[in-house]
């Protein structure tokens, strides 16, 4: 109880700044970047935002099945002062996130964790791949990537290895989130990477083998005040290429023009696609018995001058990720399962689907 206490106070603390703190001393994302691996894995303190979004598919020896989120979270509330002296002294806050699906047992575990970046409670560096909340990491080991995260009845102990270089989406990795504004972020993927390692559900520990997404995105603004959220998905299909999609939600229900994706090929080539180059639609609803949100539930999605038409359906229904504290942002993030043809020939595939703004608008906020 008492770590909920101090979760509680630390949201609020958290969104309190947020709220209050302005834009102006930070970057905001612009045209042009010139992007440098392995160092753009790290922290990018120059802006407000940024995220290191894990997700991934696993099996066990045993032949079960599961799904994973683990994610990231860098705000920063003021640019750091060289003349503070407490190392108390906050300027930043770390979230992290970690979700498993278990669809074979019908159970989704959702948990979290939250610190200020000061005297080693969480932080994240620069120039390489180390990020932390607590015990939670995600660290660059040569090549490879570690993720580790342990609570009481939920861990994981994961290595990943790239498949794919990191792919750029937009322009050079320039992201466009909203027509006619400046609203964007830096953002790229892996959007393959072999994974092997340990999960610990209650008592028992798997040995578990599969596929995993890395999603990065720093950024000053995300949302305009205007927009309610987002619907992301990221794509594995079984002929060897990925697809990411996200559409842009206005509060008057249209879909922002900005809204795009990427198609990347087999080997790791990248295909910009625009609002007008696909077409998701929702197959069904779902309405949560814990937020009240209703989040549509099964997807058609089309991208005809490439020849896909796929159906993607959630592993579990419930995959909502409600969160603490005063703020209450609530989202649902899960797993989903594909079937569909490309130029009339079957595949299969997996994927994550992000929604966000269904429990309550989002613009603004970030």
């Amino acid at each position: 109880m008492r770590d909920v206490f101090r979760f509680s106070l630390l949201i609020i603390f958290l969104f309190t700044n947020i709220l209050s703190a302005g834009a102006g001393d930070f970057q905001t994302a612009r045209p042009g970047r010139v992007w440098q691996f392995p160092r753009d894995h790290g922290a990018h303190p120059e802006f407000k935002t940024e995220w290191w979004y894990y997700s991934g598919h696993l099996r066990s020896k045993e032949g079960e099945a599961f799904g994973y989120q683990l994610t990231f979270f860098r705000v920063a509330l003021k640019q750091p002062d060289p003349k503070a002296k407490s190392a108390w002294t906050a300027h930043t806050v770390y979230f992290a996130h970690l979700a498993l699906s278990a669809p074979g047992r019908g159970v989704f575990i959702f948990r979290e964790k939250a610190a200020r970046g000061a005297m080693g409670l969480a932080g994240a560096e620069t120039g390489r791949l180390q990020v932390w909340v607590d015990d939670w990491q995600a660290k660059g080991e040569g090549g490879n990537q570690r993720l580790r995260a342990k609570t009481d009845d939920l861990s994981l102990d994961l290595t990943l290895t790239p498949l794919k270089p990191p792919v750029l989406h937009g322009e050079n990795g320039y992201s466009c989130k909203a027509a006619g504004t400046d609203t964007a972020s830096h953002y790229y993927s892996i959007p393959r990477l072999a994974t092997e390692g340990r999960i610990k559900l209650g008592k028992q520990t798997l040995e578990v083998t599969g596929a995993s997404w890395l999603d990065r995105e720093f950024s000053t603004s995300h949302l305009t005040p205007d927009q309610a959220g987002w619907d992301w998905f990221a794509l594995q299909l079984s002929d060897g290429a990925d697809i990411m999609l996200y559409l842009m939600r206005l509060k008057n229900g249209k879909i922002d023009p900005a809204s795009s994706g990427t198609l990347i090929d087999p080997q790791g080539q990248a295909r910009h696609l625009t609002l007008a180059d696909f077409q998701v639609k929702s197959t069904g609803a779902w309405k949560s018995p814990h937020s009240g949100a209703t989040y549509p539930s099964g997807w058609q999605i089309t991208i005809p001058t490439a020849g896909y038409h796929l159906t993607l359906t959630p592993t579990l229904t419930d995959q909502e990720l409600r969160t603490r504290g005063s703020a209450q942002i609530t989202y649902w993030e899960g797993q989903v399962h594909m079937q569909g043809q490309k130029n009339n020939q079957p595949l299969t595939g997996q994927g994550y689907t992000e929604l966000t703004g269904y429990a309550g608008a989002l613009g603004g906020r970030f």
